[in-house]
């Protein structure tokens, strides 16, 4: 039998807010004040990759959060919905019935979970992974990926996860469900990470027509930066152009009212 494990005072105060303010996540922004917040406070990680699936394993749903700059070609081999190693991760995992899963790449012998993937994880440039999810249910299973941990995770990580496993999957499940239809089959799937906020200011400008130039002098910037923010704003988005990118915010609703 394992070893029980015994919350300390402050990790107990910590589960408790987290569950408390759980139930007030509505929407994508919640949930990423959520997860930098007081989730970031018991499992401190870099990187949030939360799935959705559907049966035979389809992906329903991506969500991947972080406070954090993280280099857009590591972004995109970990939260690409066709090819990305978070997907292939938590069909692995779940398929071998190994969850959670804990991946450390200073462990000379990794889980045989991910040891399949633990080159393509190395490649990423994160030390560690941290997996949970909730099997097969009527609505759909649900897996989180925490990269990026700053203590090698171990049982007492995984337990933490597993605790908060119910309120994340159905904090996500709210999400689904608040999203129309309509807006899901023209956003696609779910954009790489969350705009900066100069990335949305950008967004603004670039909604009320204003070109390279004008937006530069607007936030003082200069004409390069701003095509720059705009070329990281089409891969996050993952779109071609100005008028892709108005439209796909405006499907995802990534507009504010105020906007």
């Amino acid at each position: 039998m394992s070893q029980p494990v015994i919350l300390s005072p402050l990790e107990q105060e910590y589960l408790l807010r987290i569950i408390e303010s759980a139930v007030q996540v509505a929407d994508v922004h919640q949930f990423f004040l959520w997860s930098q917040g007081q989730l970031q406070a018991l499992l401190p990680h870099q990187l949030l990759v939360c799935m959705q699936f559907g049966p035979g394993q389809a992906l329903q749903r991506l969500e991947c959060l972080h406070g954090t700059v993280i280099d857009d070609a590591a972004l995109a081999r970990l939260c690409n919905p066709h090819t990305g190693l978070a997907v292939a991760l938590a069909r692995h995992c779940s398929a071998a019935g190994a969850l959670p899963c804990l991946a450390d790449l200073h462990d000379a012998a990794p889980a045989p979970a991910i040891l399949a993937l633990h080159q393509q994880l190395a490649a990423c440039g994160f030390d560690n992974v941290l997996i949970d999810g909730s099997g097969e249910l009527a609505g759909g299973a649900t897996v989180f990926a925490l990269f990026g941990l700053p203590m090698r995770p171990g049982p007492r990580h995984a337990y933490f996860l597993t605790l908060l496993l119910p309120h994340l999957h159905l904090a996500l499940a709210r999400l689904a469900q608040g999203a129309p239809v309509t807006a899901r089959r023209e956003a696609g799937q779910a954009i790489l990470r969350p705009l900066s906020a100069r990335e949305s200011e950008v967004l603004h400008w670039l909604r009320a027509g204003k070109r390279n130039e004008e937006i530069a002098c607007l936030l003082g910037l200069s004409a390069l930066t701003v095509k720059n923010h705009l070329h990281r704003i089409y891969q996050v988005l993952g779109v071609r152009n100005r008028t892709e990118a108005v439209a796909r915010c405006t499907a995802l609703r990534l507009f504010s009212e105020g906007q």
